[in-house]
């Protein structure tokens, strides 16, 4: 390579945080919509999701499946008007079922089918004239391996239902009732740790997955990305979304994410757990020696 075209590559990269060999594709979604844990003072529901919006579209994210358990509107004041703040802003919603009950811990199939139907009004009323059949199963139960997973899979399938996978995320939902916390406690010194770990955390994650991918698929898959619409997300995501940029991060649709072949890949427990994770274990494949990612630590102590 020429001097002067190095030089200029150097600049490039430099400016963009990550040479375009390091672009990875990543799909936006967030669940718990339209309140994800408990509500920080000074914050409302209305301007939670607004934040959220802002931020993504200053990153020029293109699409943000936002995944409801309408169980909680009519719990805060505004929590409709929350989902409203998501679909002005052109973002979709998915069903995260009414409740956020999880598959397995369910008390039978049939109650869990009847806790994703009771969302659909919801997601009918909110996206009228659009398709809202994606699932985001909650807590990524899928019901492991056996009936109760295959007959769930059946069900969503005959019903028109995709599903929304998940193969990055930082945690996040771990936080919030403790953010909640310090923020009613005025313990800002906690908050300023809290963040400190956080972000370390995340930049730890990035290089994980960056790793694991390769490990796994012997590639950078796209990503899709797991956050909550909280308050700790709030207040974090647009630094998380600046060191998504460096890392990397180009932003596009779930459904193009998930047209990838990894999306693809036959197996017994599909949609259970994380995407890579589960295909590593799937193959007997050995993730040791990737990069770690530091634990949350005891956040349940924090402002009490």
């Amino acid at each position: 390579m020429k001097p002067r075209i190095l030089l200029c590559a150097l600049l490039f990269a430099g400016a963009s945080g990550a040479f375009a060999g390091d672009r990875f594709d990543v799909a936006f979604t967030a669940d718990d919509l339209p309140s994800h844990g408990a509500l920080p003072a000074g914050m409302t529901r209305v301007g939670i999701a607004q934040a959220h919006v802002d931020t993504l579209k200053t990153h020029g994210v293109p699409e943000a499946w936002g995944f409801v358990n309408a169980a909680a509107l009519g719990k805060e004041a505004d929590s409709e008007a929350a989902l409203d703040v998501w679909r002005r802003a052109g973002y979709p919603l998915g069903n995260h079922a009414y409740t956020h009950m999880g598959l397995s811990q369910a008390p039978s199939l049939e109650a869990w089918e009847a806790d994703v139907r009771a969302n659909e009004p919801a997601l009918e009323k909110h996206m009228a004239g659009h398709d809202w059949h994606v699932l985001r199963y909650p807590f990524l139960d899928a019901g492991g391996v056996g009936a109760r997973h295959d007959g769930a899979l059946d069900w969503l399938t005959k019903r028109g239902y995709r599903i929304a996978d998940v193969s990055l995320g930082f945690d996040d939902w771990a936080y919030t009732d403790t953010y909640a916390r310090c923020v009613a406690k005025g313990d800002q010194a906690a908050i300023d740790g809290m963040k400190a770990s956080y972000y370390r955390r995340v930049d730890q994650q990035l290089a994980r997955t960056k790793a694991m991918s390769q490990r796994v698929y012997g590639r950078m898959i796209p990503q899709v990305l797991l956050t909550h619409m909280g308050g700790w997300s709030t207040v974090t995501l647009p630094e998380v979304m600046k060191r998504m940029d460096a890392a990397g991060a180009h932003y596009v649709t779930l459904d193009r994410a998930q047209s990838d072949a990894a999306y693809r890949m036959p197996g017994p427990r599909a949609g259970n757990g994380a995407l890579m994770e589960r295909r590593a274990q799937d193959a007997g494949i050995d993730l040791s020696g990737l990069p770690e990612v530091e634990p949350v630590g005891n956040l349940d102590a924090l402002c009490r």
